[in-house]
């Protein structure tokens, strides 16, 4: 039976988030599957990862990477068996590492049997299953997610004689929620994966499942109305499991999916995750802070899902068009890049492999409210490949050795699902992860050491308050991070150049300063502003001790 705090797990974890498909292929058929991913646990479990997300596993035609899925209830046989996956799930818990999955709540692929069974007649009793119009004209408020590629939200089906509406790809028929036995269904879908011993879910493209005339169908009363009653059932039948809101909003809406504790317990920091690239292209701490006010407070049992990258373009959704074009300009020069909304870069080539670049992003995301979630890959600065379609470019086989494939798989390289990474920039080659565990100043390592300092101090980072601490130096974001008698003092330098500053801290007069990932002592604070040189895209984690804790 799992204590009150023991549920509180997310508020304290690191997430890795991995594509079944991408990770480690067991049979030599050129795709990932589950006994491949149980036998990569161990690295896992090294790298201080407290909870695998995992990527859609479903039986699916892949035509949008396991989104469009045509079986709730079935794993994509290349993946392996139910049996592979509660083994993989078995052995994930045996090392203290929990398990989420996604969860494709809005719609299902045009192969699914309750599609199908819809379309074949208006009488059908799986029509209302689905949302129907004779003409293309209702809903007109809704916005066109997949730009690149749609051009309605409707779509005719000669086979109905109808137009369904979709959110997303036009062979991704929206399911209707407004029918009862869809609500009901989707909690049974819920019931059977947790029954199986999934740790929670990381609920896809949640503010779009009601529909309503006049709106923009997002956000509506009824979408959060449905999730209060899939979280009080979690609550019932499965304490201790979560619920993770993919939420792409305006920090208003976004805040909203916490409910008052009764909606979901994480939802992802999209206003955050673009801002921080802002940020650091303007060399300007202003869109960080005033991003992070804007998202707090939080109902005090629920977190943040802090990120830098993911499986997804970079979406560039909610900002502001000048905003958009500064990204565009900075981190997508050619336009292959750029997709839909978004950037379909990895973070390594994002930032043109920039070691020091790369390790203040990651302390960043481990040290502001949130749980971290680090994209499989990222922790040997994989490279990606634009001119693969889609976003497939990130999804490329994981990188374990030298050897052929990348070490991914026994495969022909013709077999692949996807081609391994050959750029010479980041050739799997030298960006593996064989080659950089043997290397002690390789960014993998760097990485599992501050995954270790930051379990060292995770109530204080994972839970604490923050409060920032203002300068005369714009391109420096300092504040402190607070939780009971324990401080953290963190300063960024988001400059290009070596920076100093001084900062007010006449309330900590007499304080210790202690650098939390070596433990070395810095001078105390006094009456005078403490002085900081920084160099380039460099960062301090400073313990704060009160002078009545060590001599």
């Amino acid at each position: 039976m799992m204590t009150d705090d023991e549920k509180l797990w997310y508020r304290d974890a690191t997430f890795y988030e991995v594509p079944v498909r991408s990770f480690y292929d067991s049979n030599g058929d050129g795709i990932g599957d589950f006994r491949g991913l149980t036998m990569k646990l161990d690295y896992i479990k090294s790298i201080g990862m407290d909870c695998i997300w995992l990527l859609p596993f479903y039986k699916s035609p892949l035509r949008d990477d396991g989104y469009d899925i045509s079986d709730y209830y079935s794993i994509l046989p290349e993946y392996g068996t139910t049996e592979d996956f509660e083994k993989f799930v078995e052995e994930a818990h045996s090392r203290g590492i929990k398990v989420i999955a996604d969860l494709v709540l809005n719609h299902t692929s045009d192969q699914h049997q309750w599609f199908k069974e819809a379309r074949s007649s208006r009488d059908s009793k799986w029509r209302d299953w689905y949302v129907w119009s004779d003409t293309p004209d209702k809903f007109n408020g809704a916005r066109i997610i997949f730009v690149d590629s749609e051009i309605s939200n409707w779509t005719w089906d000669h086979v109905a004689g109808q137009y369904f509406f979709h959110r997303f790809y036009s062979h991704q028929p929206d399911l209707n929620y407004d029918n009862k036995e869809v609500r009901e269904g989707m909690k049974d879908v819920i019931r059977f994966w947790l029954d199986k011993g999934l740790d929670g879910f990381r609920c896809d493209a949640v503010p779009y499942l009601f529909k309503r005339e006049g709106t923009d169908c997002e956000n509506l009363p009824e979408t959060h109305a449905y999730f209060k009653e899939i979280r009080a059932m979690i609550e019932k039948e499965y304490p201790g499991c979560i619920l993770l809101a993919e939420a792409n909003q305006w920090p208003n809406n976004a805040k909203e999916y916490f409910g008052n504790q009764d909606e979901f317990h994480m939802n992802f920091n999209f206003p955050l995750m673009p801002r921080i690239f802002i940020s650091l292209s303007k060399e300007d701490s202003f869109p960080i802070e005033n991003i992070i006010n804007e998202t707090l407070p939080i109902p005090e049992k629920c977190d943040w899902g802090v990120f830098l990258r993911n499986h997804d373009e970079l979406t560039l959704e909610m900002v502001t068009d000048e905003e958009r074009d500064l990204m565009f300009r900075e981190y997508a020069k050619v336009p292959k890049m750029r997709l839909n909304l978004g950037i379909r870069r990895r973070l390594a080539p994002l930032v043109d492999n920039d070691r020091s670049i790369l390790e203040l992003l990651h302390a960043l995301i481990m040290s502001v409210p949130g749980s971290p979630i680090f994209y499989y890959g990222d922790e040997i600065n994989m490279g990606d490949n634009i001119y693969l379609g889609d976003r497939n470019g990130v999804r490329t086989p994981m990188q374990w050795s030298f050897d052929r494939n990348a070490g991914f798989s026994h495969a022909d390289s013709e077999q692949l699902y996807s081609p391994v990474i050959t750029n010479p920039n980041y050739h799997y080659e030298s960006n593996n992860v064989e080659s950089m565990s043997r290397l002690s100043t390789s960014f993998l390592n760097w990485f599992r050491r501050m995954i270790i300092v930051r379990k060292q101090n995770s109530r204080v980072l994972g839970r604490g308050t923050i409060r920032f601490i203002g300068s005369d130096q714009k391109q420096i974001l300092a504040f402190i991070r607070e939780y009971g008698k324990e401080k953290m003092l963190c300063v960024y330098n988001l400059s290009r150049s070596p920076s100093y500053v001084e900062l007010h801290l006449p309330e900590f007069n007499g304080w210790h300063l202690r650098e939390a990932i070596s433990s070395v002592r810095f001078p105390d604070i006094g009456e005078l502003p403490y002085f900081f040189t920084l160099p380039r895209h460099s960062y301090f984690w400073l313990i704060m001790e009160a002078p009545d804790e060590n001599s």
